[in-house]
């Protein structure tokens, strides 16, 4: 979860750009489904890369501007108090759509299923134990290994990386990018479960 200690940073470098968005009357909503279409055009670049590298290039620079959404829809609701359950329920449900486009698409890329399964899975339980601890009356849970704002920073610099047609101990960096995904993945959802866990049974 490194990056999300940076959350308050990046809300001040994006203060006129949330100003220019209230502006042209665009909507929290609005953002959230824009970060979506993005996540979508990203995982579909991924997915058709394959021996077309250079294909990872603009999909980490789209991966990038998604992150960069996700960030905006939530300050820009602040900026114009219109924060609701309605519009955090609707971000979260479309920013799980859009992580499972983009691992899906990283792993159609390299034709690695398997790992595409792993990662998924990985990124599902972490979202899951996160909100689950808030359904059973804790607060939601953030903490862990890779968090969301992590996984998408990965994502774009691995993809840099892969456009320029390297390989690691014989392996596509998008294949070890998905490892890691399902490693601290599956790390993050345990340790997760376990501090809810305990909590719950300390109550």
């Amino acid at each position: 979860m490194t990056l999300d200690r940076f959350r308050s940073v990046a809300d001040r470098v994006i203060d006129p750009f949330v100003s220019g968005a209230d502006r042209i009357g665009l909507t929290p909503n609005a953002i959230s489904w824009l970060a979506l279409v993005l996540a979508v055009g990203a995982a579909l670049s991924f997915a058709l890369a394959g021996e077309r590298t250079l294909l990872y290039a603009p999909a980490a620079v789209v991966v990038l501007a998604s992150g960069a959404c996700d960030v905006l829809d939530g300050a820009l609701a602040r900026h114009q108090g219109s924060s609701s359950r309605a519009g955090d329920f609707l971000d979260h449900v479309l920013d799980r759509y859009a992580d499972l486009a983009i691992v899906a698409g990283l792993a159609v890329g390299i034709g690695r299923l398997d790992l595409g399964f792993a990662a998924i899975t990985g990124v599902v339980f972490t979202s899951y134990l996160g909100t689950q601890a808030q359904a059973v009356g804790l607060n939601r849970a953030y903490g862990g290994a890779l968090g969301r704002a992590d996984r998408l920073a990965l994502a774009a610099v691995v993809g840099l990386i892969a456009a320029t047609d390297v390989s690691l101990a014989g392996h596509s960096p998008i294949a070890w990018l998905l490892v890691i995904f399902a490693l601290a993945g599956h790390a993050t959802a345990i340790q997760r479960f376990i501090v809810a866990y305990r909590d719950l049974r300390e109550n």
